[in-house]
């Protein structure tokens, strides 16, 4: 009788378990294919048993979707909604189990309302390449170079800067003493980043080979989802609020959408009796005007006969060579403003930056605006600074 009471016991917990276990799928290989809101990535996720759990953040969307995990044997299908997280196991070759989470890229944190009212003040220079470039202090410390770029994610530094100038590797002496080389994936930790007024704890710090010239590295528009965010040229301040400021006189505003996470815009050329008009990033990263993707310019019917400024060759670091055009667009209108003869690159058609279409407003026009992005409702407002006059130049 014992034993078939023990029986009982742990046919009841067993299901009880059932109730609530992870849902499970297999797989014979470390890679996993993932399909994000109709983007299929075949390279996108590596399975890792240590990591409890291994967190996918889905691109982002306020719209429900589905992210679809595909490994070499079978898959999931997740439905996301804002502020959502699914946790799974993927057990790889029948004993590694790979706890998983598939999290909203908007959390349920940055949704929620607040009686708080916040104006973190951070000051910039504008430098001779239109970076906006801020001081930042990292775990109290390592003073940095930091550009605000709205087309990346995190906080990203370079490795030469995070040797020389951080203690991010104090826990790797050789490494420090020039010994061996360092392992950027095993950073000391980063609990606090301050820039002017702004504290950001925990900070997700990343590395990287590209950031502004003569920048330490850049920090992107993801820290500070759920909020507004004001870039004041005029007085050389980015304004951090908590609440949409009140008084916006002279901004118009726009939607802002977002592709593949990408916070993008709607621009519109006016080239003799006809419009162009596309999704724009917001690239404060780039020193130039306007970058056009081969692609949209080809769907479009965008003209190849504008005003020529220049040609560049460029070289990938397989040695592949590429053309790259600037021409003069005599017009281009943004949330209603007019500017005129912007120096527009035309990319080549194998040269694709992201990987999918996507043109570019880099800093060289957005720089001629005031602007307030507002990451709670995702809408954009634009005013004319003190530099909208301001002649573009007649070379890269």
């Amino acid at each position: 009788m014992k034993y078939l009471f023990l029986f009982a016991v742990l046919l009841t917990a067993q299901l009880v378990c059932g109730q609530t276990a992870l849902p499970v799928i297999k797989a014979t290989s470390g890679k996993v294919a993932i399909k994000d809101d109709g983007f299929l990535d075949k390279d996108a996720w590596s399975l890792s048993p240590k990591t409890r759990p291994d967190v996918y953040t889905a691109e982002r969307s306020r719209k429900t979707k589905w992210v679809t995990f595909y490994t070499d044997i079978d898959s999931i299908k997740v439905k996301v909604t804002p502020g959502s997280k699914f946790d799974f196991v993927v057990l790889l070759n029948g004993k590694d189990s790979c706890y998983t989470r598939i999290a909203s890229a908007i959390t349920a944190e940055s949704m929620a309302a607040s009686s708080i009212v916040i104006h973190d003040t951070i000051p910039f220079t504008l430098t001779a390449v239109n970076a906006i470039a801020v001081k930042a202090v990292l775990n109290n410390t390592d003073t940095l170079n930091l550009h605000f770029d709205m087309s990346s994610f995190d906080v990203h530094l370079t490795r030469d800067a995070i040797l020389k100038r951080t203690s991010l590797l104090a826990n790797q002496p050789d490494a420090v003493a020039g010994k061996v080389k360092p392992n950027y994936n095993n950073l000391a930790k980063a609990f606090k980043l301050q820039m002017g007024s702004l504290v950001l704890t925990d900070p997700p710090i990343l590395t990287t080979n590209q950031t502004a010239r003569e920048m330490d590295g850049r920090f992107g528009w993801n820290l500070f989802e759920g909020k507004q965010v004001e870039v004041d040229y005029d007085r050389n301040l980015i304004i951090i609020h908590s609440k949409l400021p009140a008084k916006l006189k002279g901004y118009t505003k726009a939607k802002m959408e977002f592709v593949r996470s990408f916070p993008v815009i709607k621009g519109t050329f006016v080239i003799g009796e006809k419009k162009y008009t596309g999704n724009f990033s917001m690239d404060t990263g780039s020193e130039l005007a306007i970058i056009l993707d081969s692609g949209w310019g080809a769907k479009q019917g965008f003209p190849t006969d504008l005003k020529l400024i220049k040609t560049s060759v460029l070289s990938d670091p397989r040695g592949v060579k590429y053309e790259m055009k600037i021409v003069e667009a005599p017009v281009f209108t943004l949330n209603g403003f007019g500017t005129n003869n912007i120096p527009t690159v035309i990319l080549s058609g194998r040269l694709n930056p992201v990987g999918f279409e996507m043109n570019y407003l880099g800093n060289g026009l957005l720089k001629r605006f005031n602007m307030v992005l507002d990451f709670k409702k995702d809408e954009l407002y634009l005013k004319p600074n003190k530099l909208i006059a301001v002649p573009y130049p007649t070379s890269s």
